[in-house]
């Protein structure tokens, strides 16, 4: 049976098909997850997908966060569950505390949308697993809150336990230390502002390098 990967949709939500397309391209089930459904439907990994989640009012990812399936997935991501938070869902992710620190409007208040190169800087996580440590990605990025920010005392920690996942070649959107990734102490829960799910074919994207990290995901639920 192949693995099955829930996708949220939120009211507001953009690239929800997206992902799902990415989770198929790697051979896994993609689950259709409501927002006010309490219910994950068995599955064995969770992609938090970017949009405008509630419109982004109040600030984004801020009402999403008290979604009733994100309530499920607080419960799951704690018990080990891998979940990836893409853009919006990385906001939602850390409204929901499972990452630490917050996403900012981006430095010159600009709206970003081009693809961006980034540094894989830790390949131990649930979704970074099938990249080579300082690995290369060409990955869209398309966010106006996407500056990550977080105390010194916070990004020293993210730093000394191998917690920054990934680091933008050009910090255009002025993220502290270039961070453009996070994960959980665990590796299980990711955050990214760029988005993987439009880099899975040279066709529709500007590489297929965001793959990994689907793959990566399905090595994760299989060897668990």
């Amino acid at each position: 049976m192949s693995p099955r990967i829930g996708v949220i949709t939120f009211p507001g939500t953009l690239d929800d098909v997206d992902a799902a397309r990415a989770v198929r391209r790697v051979g896994a089930e993609a689950i259709s997850l409501w927002h006010a459904d309490a219910d994950l439907k068995k599955v064995d990994a969770v992609v938090v997908p970017g949009g405008f989640s509630y419109g982004d009012y109040l600030r984004a990812g801020a009402i999403a966060r008290f979604a009733p399936v994100m309530s499920e997935v607080i419960h799951a991501a704690r018990a080990g569950m891998p979940v990836l938070g893409i853009c919006n869902g990385f906001q939602v992710l850390c409204e929901s505390r499972l990452l630490p620190g917050a996403l900012a409007r981006n430095a010159g208040l600009h709206f970003v949308c081009r693809d961006v190169w980034l540094r894989v800087v830790s390949n131990a996580t649930a979704w970074t697993s099938r990249f080579d440590a300082d690995a290369d990605l060409l990955i869209p990025l398309k966010s106006g809150e996407g500056r990550y920010v977080a105390p010194d005392n916070v990004l020293d920690e993210l730093e000394g336990e191998g917690r920054v996942v990934f680091r933008y070649h050009e910090n255009i959107n002025g993220s502290m230390r270039g961070i453009a990734g996070i994960s959980s102490a665990n590796g299980r829960v990711v955050g990214l502002m760029p988005h993987p799910e439009h880099a899975i074919e040279a066709l529709t994207g500007p590489s297929d390098d965001g793959l990994g990290l689907f793959y990566s995901a399905l090595d994760a639920v299989l060897t668990a």
